[in-house]
């Protein structure tokens, strides 16, 4: 693709997987100036949007994930702990909104929520959208009926991920077709939700998985609002214990892959990031990840410490993605499709 084509590249939906495939192949250089071009079309090339991720139900859940320490199928010697009482989220998302995180996540164990915890939910979602916060939530696999009700009680942000290919999908999960994950956010869109969602690389996979995950990602009728790029954590216990580790390379081709597909969506650097050095994430920034999930845990891994971010960000110079910045950017695709509008908008530098 010309330079030309590049500064003029149109939001799509309709990649085909040689193109996509023919992405990756490219030389790392020239993947990495295509995707920071295509960034900047649409971003502030230097704002990070902070999100804070809470635990508020852990463990004991039906699925057989193959690298979730949460499954009741594995033994990780994990503590189950019941869902949080609404005071005790509360405090979490106000501390959060102190440390500069603009968006509160909050993630329960189920296959799907149960009727009495998801009313507690409704009543917990409320609450933290009345601190200014976005929400988002993931509560395993969602009803219509529910989906609307989310979006009533003020939530942002629904957050159910594909994982991986719908080729692969079955040798990690057995108990949850990939349909149902298609259907779950089919729902969330029709409620008028935006949509999280991505993926965990890492798995023993081949590329052609990565490649399949992100053309269904990009080929939605609506690009996903975000897109969490997960590296697996390996965790004792779980099938995937012992998988090799992923070439790093491989992992921030998938970023920027992600970012010239998805040129709107808010790409995530999320599980898997205490793994990374500073060099490493440096690497992902500079091919189109604008989002990272702040705090010290991660559902039930560790991530880096919130000083150590802050650090990183002033050695980049980087500086944090405001609420008002996000849906200004992230807005409605028609709005924004024209890439002239977008770089004027943008007002940054040029590569």
């Amino acid at each position: 693709m010309s330079k030309s084509q590049q500064t003029t590249q149109a939001v799509r939906h309709d990649w085909q997987r040689e193109e996509v495939q023919t992405l990756f192949d490219l030389p790392l250089n020239d993947l990495l100036f295509h995707a920071q071009t295509v960034h900047r079309q649409h971003f502030d090339p230097n704002a990070i949007q902070l999100s804070t991720l809470l635990n508020i139900k852990t463990g004991a859940c039906a699925e057989d994930c193959s690298y979730c320490s949460q499954s009741v199928v594995h033994d990780t010697s994990l503590k189950v702990e019941p869902l949080m009482n609404e005071a005790t989220v509360m405090e979490s998302a106000i501390e959060a909104k102190k440390n500069g995180a603009s968006r509160f996540c909050m993630g329960a164990a189920w296959r799907s929520p149960t009727p009495k915890g998801f009313e507690r939910i409704l009543k917990i979602i409320s609450g933290v959208k009345s601190l200014g916060l976005e929400t988002c939530a993931t509560l395993g696999m969602l009803s219509s009926e529910q989906a609307h009700q989310l979006k009533q009680a003020g939530l942002d942000y629904y957050n159910h991920n594909l994982d991986t290919s719908a080729e692969y999908y079955g040798k990690v999960i057995t108990t949850r077709s990939y349909q149902d994950r298609l259907d779950t956010l089919s729902f969330v869109r029709d409620a008028g939700m935006k949509v999280c969602c991505g993926g965990i690389v890492g798995m023993g996979e081949e590329q052609t998985d990565r490649v399949g995950l992100l053309l269904t990602l990009a080929n939605l009728e609506q690009h996903p609002e975000s897109v969490p790029v997960n590296l697996l954590v390996k965790i004792e216990g779980t099938p995937l214990a012992d998988t090799e580790e992923l070439d790093i390379f491989e992992f921030i081709r998938c970023i920027a892959v992600a970012r010239i597909l998805m040129p709107q969506s808010l790409v995530r650097l999320s599980a898997g990031r205490q793994s990374l050095s500073d060099e490493a994430q440096a690497m992902c920034f500079l091919a189109g990840a604008n989002s990272i999930f702040y705090g010290e845990r991660l559902l039930t891994t560790e991530n880096p410490q919130a000083d150590v971010d802050r650090l990183l960000f002033d050695r980049l110079g980087l500086h944090t993605m405001e609420s008002d910045q996000q849906a200004e950017v992230a807005g409605d695709e028609k709005n924004s499709s024209d890439p002239t509008a977008s770089s004027a908008r943008n007002g940054s530098l040029v590569l």
